[in-house]
Order: C-alpha cells, then sequence, then structure tokens
C-alpha cells in the first residue's frame, strides 16, 4: 500500500469517526450497516442480503433484473442469450472486453469453472443449484464452453426457462470468478475457498481493497471496468450496531447510507432535512418455525396452536413497519399464483383446546431463538408473551447470525424468528423451493439451505407438486400446481409461519444520486454520484 492510500484510508475513517458535523468527500460513499451476518465473501458459500449487496459490487453476473421492473431481464457480461426451441437449454454470448480486476481476461472457461465449482465444493449455494436438477455429477455435462466467449447451460430435466435465468441474475453463487487467480491460491483442493472467504476475484465495478471482519469493508473504483466508469473512487462499508447512532451520524452527514435502522430512528428521519428515506419490498418472508426434531412440535395440534396464536396484526402494526408488510402465504405478494391471506387467529381456549387434544393440557417449556437486533427479537418477545397465554412457556435465546441461523442449520433448535425465501425473482418456486421443498429428510443429506430440511418438514405430495410446477410451460396450469401447494401447505400446518413480507427500508442523504436499492439485494453501486 503506497502513502497515498494509506492517507486516504486515514482521512476516511476520521470522517466515519468524528463527532463534530462534516459532510463526506464527493468521491467515496460512506455506508453504515451491520455485518453480524457477513462470516465469508466467497460467492459459493455466502447467503445473506448484506453479504449479496457487497458482491454485487466486486462481482458481475451473466445476466442481471432491472431493479425498477425485474420482469425485465438486462445484458450484463452476456451480451445476448437464446433458449433453445425445446426449452431445454440457453446459449449464452459472452462480452470480449471484460477483464478481471487482476488483469486476467474473462472467458467462457471462467463461466463454466464458476458453476462446476459452485457444485463440487457442494456449499451452501450448491442447493440453489440442486434444487432444479444440478448435481456435482452432472454439472459437467450440462455447462460447456461452445466457443471462447460463448456458453451453453443445458437442463438436468424439464424445466421453466424463466427459472434458471431468474437464478442467473439473482442467486449470489452466480457471480463469475476468475479462475487462474482462484487456483493460484488453492490449498489442499479446497478450489480457493479459504483464500476467497477473506478475498474476491471479480471483474465488479469496484474491487476489495480491505475487509476487516466486524469492523468495515473498504472498495476501490476498478478504473478498466467494463462497463459505465464508476464516479466514486471509493466504497467505505462500517459496522455500526447502534441504530441511534447511525441516525445521528446521517443526520450530521459523518455518513451518506444507513441501512438497518430501527423503527423508531427511521420515523425521525421522515422529513428530515438532507435524508430521504427510500422503501424498497423484498421476496424475502419474515417467520416463526419450529422443528419437527422436537416430538412436541411436530404434533400438529400443537404446531395448529402455535400458527393461530402468532399475533400477526399486532406485530406487523407495532414491529414491522419498515421492515416489512403484512402476508402470511410461502408464496410472495403480487403473484398471479399467490392464494388469499388465510388469516389464521385462534382464541385462546381454541389454542388451550388444541393443546390438550395433543396431550399438553398444562402445557410445555421451549426455546425461541431471534437474532439479537430488530425485528428478530421484537418478534421473539412478542411471540414469547402470545404463547405464555396459551401455557408455553418460552424462553428466548439470542445471538448473532451465526448462532441463530448455525444452530438451525444443524437443526438444534425449537422454535425460531427467522426471515428466508428467496431473491425478488417474480416467480412462485423462488421462494417455495428454498422454504417448503425437502427431498431429503435424513440428517445425513445436510441440505442446509434449504430451510424445508432445516424444520425437518417432508410432505411428499408437496416435493411432487413444486417439481411438476417448475417443468410446466403452461401458465394457468403451473399457476394452480402452486395454488395447490399452498393449499396443502395450510391443511398440513407446515412448520413455517410467515407473516411478513421484507420491506428493506434505506435512509440516504440527499447529495448522493443514482443510489438505487435492488429488490433482489444486488444494489450495485456503480451509478451513485455525490454532489
Amino acid at each position: 500500500m503506497n502513502i497515498c492510500t494509506k492517507c486516504l484510508i486515514g482521512v476516511m475513517l476520521l470522517i466515519m469517526t468524528t463527532v463534530v458535523h462534516s459532510n463526506t468527500p464527493s468521491d467515496q460513499l460512506i455506508i453504515a450497516l451491520k455485518m453480524n451476518n457477513i462470516l465469508s465473501l466467497d460467492p459459493a458459500a455466502s447467503t445473506g442480503n448484506d453479504i449479496a449487496f457487497i458482491n454485487a459490487n466486486l462481482y458481475d453476473t451473466l445476466i442481471e433484473l432491472d431493479p425498477e421492473d425485474p420482469t425485465i431481464i438486462l445484458p450484463a457480461l452476456a451480451r445476448d442469450w437464446e433458449v433453445a426451441d425445446d426449452n431445454m437449454s440457453i446459449s449464452f454470448s459472452l462480452r470480449e472486453d471484460v477483464s478481471f480486476h487482476s488483469g486476467n481476461q474473462l472467458t467462457a472457461e471462467d463461466v463454466v469453472w464458476t458453476f462446476e465449482r459452485v457444485l463440487d465444493l457442494n456449499l451452501a449455494l450448491a442447493t440453489t443449484w440442486k434444487a432444479l436438477g444440478f448435481t456435482k455429477e452432472n454439472i459437467s455435462n450440462l455447462i460447456s464452453e461452445t466457443g471462447t466467449h460463448e456458453v451453453e447451460i443445458k437442463f438436468p430435466r424439464e424445466l421453466d426457462p424463466k427459472l434458471v435465468i431468474y437464478t442467473l441474475a439473482t442467486s449470489p453463487s452466480a457471480f463469475i470468478i476468475d479462475k487462474q487467480l482462484v487456483l493460484e491460491h488453492e490449498q489442499d483442493g479446497d478450489l480457493g475457498h479459504q483464500w476467497l472467504t477473506t478475498n474476491s476475484a471479480g471483474s465488479g465495478a469496484f474491487s476489495l481493497e480491505q475487509w476487516i471482519p466486524q469492523d468495515r469493508i473498504i472498495m476501490v473504483k476498478n478504473a478498466q471496468y467494463w462497463g459505465e466508469t464508476p464516479s466514486l473512487e471509493r466504497i467505505a462499508m462500517r459496522n455500526l450496531k447502534e441504530s441511534q447512532t447511525m441516525r445521528l451520524m446521517i443526520e450530521r452527514g459523518d455518513i451518506d447510507v444507513a441501512i438497518g435502522m430501527s423503527v423508531p430512528d427511521i420515523r425521525s428521519l421522515e422529513g428530515a432535512e438532507g435524508v430521504d428515506i427510500q422503501t424498497t419490498q423484498r421476496g424475502t418472508l419474515y417467520y416463526v418455525a419450529v422443528s419437527m426434531q422436537n416430538d412436541i412440535l411436530a404434533n400438529k395440534d400443537v404446531r395448529r396452536a402455535i400458527r393461530g396464536t402468532i399475533n400477526y396484526e399486532g406485530i406487523n402494526d407495532s414491529i414491522m413497519p419498515y421492515y416489512g408488510v403484512f402476508h402470511q402465504r410461502p408464496v410472495k405478494l403480487g403473484l398471479p399464483a399467490t392464494l388469499p391471506e388465510p388469516m389464521y387467529s385462534l382464541s385462546t381456549d381454541e389454542a388451550r383446546k388444541l393443546l390438550a387434544n395433543a396431550g399438553y393440557e398444562n402445557g410445555f417449556t421451549t426455546t425461541i431463538r431471534a437474532l439479537n437486533e430488530s425485528p428478530f427479537i421484537n418478534v421473539a418477545i412478542n411471540l414469547q408473551s402470545s404463547l405464555e397465554r396459551i401455557g408455553i412457556n418460552a424462553e428466548i435465546i439470542s445471538g448473532t447470525g451465526n448462532q441463530v441461523y448455525g444452530a438451525m442449520r444443524d437443526r438444534r433448535f425449537d422454535i425460531i424468528v427467522g426471515r428466508g425465501g428467496g431473491g425478488f425473482a417474480p416467480h412462485p418456486d423462488s421462494n417455495l423451493t428454498p422454504l417448503l421443498f425437502n427431498p431429503d429428510n435424513s440428517d445425513s443429506a445436510k441440505l442446509t439451505n434449504f430451510q424445508g430440511w432445516r424444520t425437518g418438514y417432508h410432505n411428499e405430495r408437496i416435493n411432487e407438486l413444486i417439481m411438476q410446477a417448475v417443468s410446466e410451460a403452461d401458465s394457468e396450469l403451473q399457476n394452480s400446481l402452486y395454488a395447490e401447494v399452498q393449499s396443502i401447505y395450510d391443511e398440513d400446518v407446515g412448520a413455517l409461519f410467515p407473516f411478513s413480507q421484507m420491506v428493506n427500508t434505506v435512509a440516504v442523504r440527499q447529495e448522493v444520486e443514482g443510489y438505487l436499492d435492488d429488490p433482489a439485494a444486488m444494489t450495485r453501486l456503480r451509478s451513485v454520484t455525490k454532489h
């Protein structure tokens, strides 16, 4: 690092911690967010909205969704593409003027290797592709270089081509990686996973300069970017855990963007001079989930009692503004396949009768896991109070993302307040597969990115319908299949109870122009300017 760069970083850190009124430099964007869930930068392993946001600026995908209309597919690394007449493959023509940050030229070989790597490593994001039928064993036969800048992806079975296209545009696993650079850092056959945990190898509009876990991430402009060259020289992301600190700093102009503030602090900024509030509906769902590995919670009457006792309207009215909007279905809002809200509600007496029928007339003791941040901990407290009224005494266990979701991935939990599902791909499967699909419920399957597997919920008919729907080309018939999935799940009292669909709320200084929060969490900063 040269002296000039050290000076710039020093100035940037001073700006972020100063206690006097200031404004950030016009060529730098200072973002405050909570980094508890940023555990790895490797696109094959990294789940969560925060890391998708970061990697969307370090890497590129073959195609993108228009953030203002996600039904519009935009070219990116692929300048054009064509779906085969039989709907069994897609051919991509790549741009020929793309270089990675390392200087290596991006070719079809990098694209093919990126997707082979995801399946070979079999980490969290592999399940995205396995749900579509791609496996470690078949991926090399299904994706191929048909030219130096030509790639063909064949489907392992009949699939709605839109599903593959939306996955390529929105999955964090679809960021294309610099094969040559990563393999230079391979250790014991790990395909560079250990190195990529703290480094990057992309072609994005910005390159990684520094990552100090739980502290800061600094990205600098890629002057050789193949697209529109960013006007910002530097992006600095700072881990700020306290919402009030975020609010005070953005009011003073010490930061440009604040992500993850509490409702009271967001409300206090409504109408504040110099600050705009952006809200974007995303496809992810907030839910209360129970473990079917727990014999008590595996009882349908117990689940029905809990599902009907959740204070859906109270939670959405008092806790979820700026975080989410009322929704109780596993299919996201606004799609033709989405059934009307079921409006679950039970009286205390009705819920107690269900528990008595299950053999728990005197209730039972359990635990609720939740992130120690809004809105999760607030919902957990509300849920604890509701359950207490019907005789269920629940201890709240709060912690970081790894502590809470780690327990869920290991199937070591009772009840959890969580958030999950797909991005904002306008397709029912983007939530149904991650939330309900569970093709193998054995512990050894370790389908950790399927929430159905995490909860231990397995319904063979739902699995069959989801598989049938994703291969159905007739949209009317496809929607009827998805409606049947929702009806069966409702009657079966599945293990996951959605209560709200995510709304992302961001505070942005008015000096910032072009910041457009992305519904799929892939907010790209290449077009952002400051004045």
